[in-house]
């Protein structure tokens, strides 16, 4: 993505917030996004896939995830694995590592995929590839898999945005070329939920009401000037920020509601706390959610960090699961846990024991919605170097997510300047997972 695109993108995101702000003494940032977008819809026809999904939990383990000390043990080759042990699980013939002990006692429900390889060795590449089932281009924005969800499949629940993103980047929130209403909202921290989304109380009712008139007439005056598609995009977004304050399904986003041993359940840090906002969310009927784990970038002292990185996994993947279950939601929810690429089965000495990149093999999993669990997908060779059979790529895995929830794997969708575009560019799903 060129950085003039990404300056772009960025800048009419930040006119509109700045402009909410100033006319309306709140901040309504979340609002830009899919919450405007209230129905799926496409360009032709097409046929949806298993449909058993009604929702998704992504979660982004952005660094380069090894799977080597994770989903793909080699304990045959003590100078490929290292330290690292493998331990049995609840699912038969399925090992994890010693590093997530709890998330071995969910293992029926997982769909572990050892045999995933991309084109992409770079980090931001990567993310963008697994992401938008599109290499970069300096010429166009691809939508990020949120938005291709918000864009043929639409809201739930229109009280609430249909796709947010808990501590992400711009690779997780894009809508690219769809436009801002197919974008996701950002929550950085859990514990704040939607930030600034409450009328100041150095505002009145009255001020307030005042404002937002005025703010709706100087709308009308300069979209009957000024009739473009950017800012067209943009008329329903007081409406969208009113309903979502006066809504209660803002509760949603509040997770000091939950009680303090579900919070620990899950893990009092960021991605842990992500997680179990993730299913407050879906219990909302919220469509899409992406929580991040970054630090999987192990050049150094790989297993150290690896295992510190794989405890918080462990523990809020584990509760999840476990939780989402025992509320009757895991049949409906997708939970995919996916990385950009893997680590080298090479354990590099001078480095403190590092792995470095190594995109031609690693793994990912799934769990939910309509997926077979207990069982491993592919394989790679006996030193995690190759895929030995079952490849799967980024843009199969999206197909795989996309065919889950029932969306339209050849439906197109034009780009502005004409171009054709596919969920996950004409790759398949891997339907052989799915019960």
């Amino acid at each position: 993505m060129s950085r003039k695109m990404k300056q772009d993108e960025i800048s009419r995101r930040q006119f509109m917030i700045n402009s909410a702000r100033t006319s309306l003494g709140v901040t309504v940032a979340p609002m830009l996004g899919a919450s405007v977008a209230t129905q799926g819809w496409s360009a032709l026809p097409g046929q949806g896939g298993g449909g058993k999904a009604k929702a998704v939990i992504f979660l982004n383990m952005s660094g380069g995830m090894s799977h080597l000390d994770t989903f793909d043990l080699k304990p045959r080759k003590p100078e490929v694995q290292g330290p690292v042990k493998a331990i049995n699980t609840t699912a038969d013939g399925v090992q994890l590592s010693e590093y997530l002990p709890n998330l071995a006692k969910q293992a029926h429900h997982l769909a572990i995929i050892n045999s995933m390889s991309t084109t992409q060795g770079a980090h931001e590449q990567g993310q963008y590839f697994l992401h938008r089932s599109y290499p970069p281009r300096g010429t166009i924005v691809h939508p990020s898999m949120g938005a291709w969800v918000m864009r043929l499949a639409g809201r739930r629940n229109t009280s609430v945005p249909g796709f947010v993103s808990v501590g992400g980047g711009e690779n997780s929130l894009s809508p690219g070329f769809f436009g801002s209403k197919f974008g996701g909202v950002p929550v950085l921290d859990p514990n704040r939920g939607l930030a600034d989304v409450r009328r100041p109380s150095s505002v009145s009712k009255d001020d307030y009401d005042k404002r937002l008139a005025l703010a709706d007439k100087m709308n009308a005056e300069f979209h009957s000037k000024f009739a473009q598609k950017k800012l067209n995009e943009h008329v329903g977004l007081y409406d969208e920020a009113v309903k979502l304050m006066s809504s209660k399904d803002l509760e949603a986003f509040d997770i000091s509601q939950e009680e303090s041993s579900m919070r620990e359940l899950y893990g009092n840090d960021r991605f842990g706390q992500g997680c179990l906002l993730a299913r407050r969310l879906v219990e909302h009927n919220v469509r899409f959610v992406e929580v991040g784990l970054g630090g999987w970038d192990t050049h150094y002292d790989n297993f150290t960090s690896v295992e510190a990185r794989a405890a918080v996994l462990d523990k809020a993947l584990a509760a999840l699961l476990y939780d989402l279950e025992r509320r009757g939601l895991l049949e409906t929810t997708l939970v995919a846990l996916a990385t950009e690429f893997g680590r080298t089965p090479k354990i590099v000495q001078e480095h403190q024991m590092g792995r470095d990149h190594h995109p031609r093999a690693f793994s990912c999993v799934l769990a939910g919605g309509g997926i077979r669990g207990g069982q491993k997908y592919g394989e790679t060779d006996s030193e995690g170097a190759r895929v030995k059979d079952g490849k799967v790529t980024p843009p199969m895995f999206n197909a795989t997510i996309a065919h889950a929830l029932g969306l339209p794997l050849d439906r197109v969708v034009m780009s502005p300047s004409g171009r054709p575009f596919w969920v996950s560019d004409k790759a398949p799903a891997v339907t052989e997972i799915f019960g």
